[in-house]
């Protein structure tokens, strides 16, 4: 593979598409408890003049077994506003305080919920796939662009693309092995 500028900055697009998907991906429950099911949760605490923050930023989220999530805020006065947040986020839990944490028991997920998530998980590799393609147009035109210019020769010209493609494909091999993971942890029971 060639460290040509052209194509350093689509790798590095590319590499960074790749690790959207995966983040994506892990806000997709599978029946078992992940604390990054909340790190996407906003919410507007009084106590904080109504400005929205993230679950993450007020308190530690922490998954002791496979069926449970432990929210524990730093701030107790939030309990029962976090309590809230997870009840009207319709991510599908039941949150309830309990002393000083709010405890999530996750339920197991139904064959219809599966296969619900499993085609969100395609709908998101799919829109990695379209962030793909639009690196590779970009840098497509940028490759013929300084051909055009003579910044570089007609046979830098070919081998650039011929690369250029190879990376995208591996890319896309990538989020299709991503996904057929993803499917399979979220099918299997």
């Amino acid at each position: 593979m060639s460290t040509h500028p052209l194509l350093k900055g689509a790798a590095d697009k590319m590499a960074a598409a790749l690790t959207h998907v995966q983040k994506e991906f892990s806000t997709l429950h599978t029946g078992k408890a992940n604390p990054a099911m909340l790190e996407a949760l906003h919410f507007a605490p009084e106590s904080y003049g109504g400005s929205m923050v993230a679950l993450k930023d007020v308190a530690a989220i922490t998954a002791p077994d496979a069926r449970m999530i432990v929210v524990q805020p730093w701030d107790k006065g939030l309990l029962k506003e976090i309590e809230k947040a997870i009840l009207t986020s319709n991510m599908g839990f039941t949150p309830r305080c309990d002393a000083d944490v709010v405890r999530i028991n996750i339920p197991e997920l139904s064959k219809e919920r599966r296969a619900e998530l499993a085609k969100l998980a395609g709908k998101m590799a799919e829109e990695g796939k379209i962030a793909l393609r639009n690196v590779r147009r970009d840098a497509q035109e940028a490759i013929r662009k300084a051909q055009k210019e003579s910044q570089i020769t007609e046979d830098d010209l070919k081998r650039l693309e011929k690369e250029l493609q190879h990376l995208t494909d591996e890319s896309n091999k990538k989020i299709e092995e991503l996904l057929s993971k993803k499917e399979k942890e979220l099918t299997t029971v």
